[in-house]
């Protein structure tokens, strides 16, 4: 189970296993993410949504933020504090403490790049329609041309930082259901079904 095999791991950010899961947009992530930590008893979830990246922004434009709140005290022994960016209020709400903690799970375009303090990357893709759909649906079709723009600032991201390449697990999220999903070995071979969390629609 993918759990048992994440808090086997050594910790990567002080005494927390830092879980990355990345992958283009409309990919799965969010929901992955939350589903993993809820079958991780309540791991606490840091997505790239929680700052502020505007659409014409650097994909890495959260990294530095999430760095000095969360990363660096937990390294250190200390709680992070958080403030998570409200997108339908347009401002910051109030601070929450990150504790220390077994498994951290950090959700967004970047987490497991190659300066990120992962024990364990997980690479989460779809075809281009369907993120496509799913990221107009959630964000409105006013944002095309936006995310157009985004998908190819990530594309560069993706590809210079081999960021792909580097998971540890790779999730086809196409394929989620409550029960279980599909996962792709990183070398050539069939896809087959794996126990563990739900993901994304």
């Amino acid at each position: 189970m993918l759990a048992a095999r994440l808090l086997a791991l050594p910790p990567s950010c002080g005494t927390s296993r830092l879980v990355a899961i990345d992958g283009p947009s409309g990919a799965g992530k969010s929901t992955f993410a939350g589903h993993l930590a809820a079958v991780l008893a309540g791991a606490p979830v840091v997505r790239s949504d929680d700052f502020r990246v505007p659409w014409d922004a650097d994909p890495l434009t959260w990294w530095e933020p999430l760095d000095a709140a969360v990363l660096a005290p937990l390294a250190a022994g200390r709680p992070g504090r958080l403030r998570r960016y409200d997108w339908h209020r347009d401002r910051y709400a109030e601070a929450e403490e990150v504790p220390p903690c077994p498994v951290l799970v950090v959700e967004g375009v970047g987490a497991a790049w190659a300066g990120s303090p992962a024990a364990y990357r997980i690479w989460i893709d779809a075809p281009r329609a369907l993120r496509r759909g799913r990221a107009l649906d959630r964000d409105g079709a006013e944002y095309a041309a936006a995310w157009e723009r985004w998908s190819a600032r990530e594309s560069a991201l993706f590809e210079a930082d081999g960021t792909e390449a580097r998971a540890d697990l790779r999730v086809d999220g196409t394929a989620f259901t409550p029960h279980r999903f599909w996962t792709r070995s990183p070398g050539p071979g069939p896809a087959g079904p794996a126990p563990g969390a739900p993901g994304r629609r």
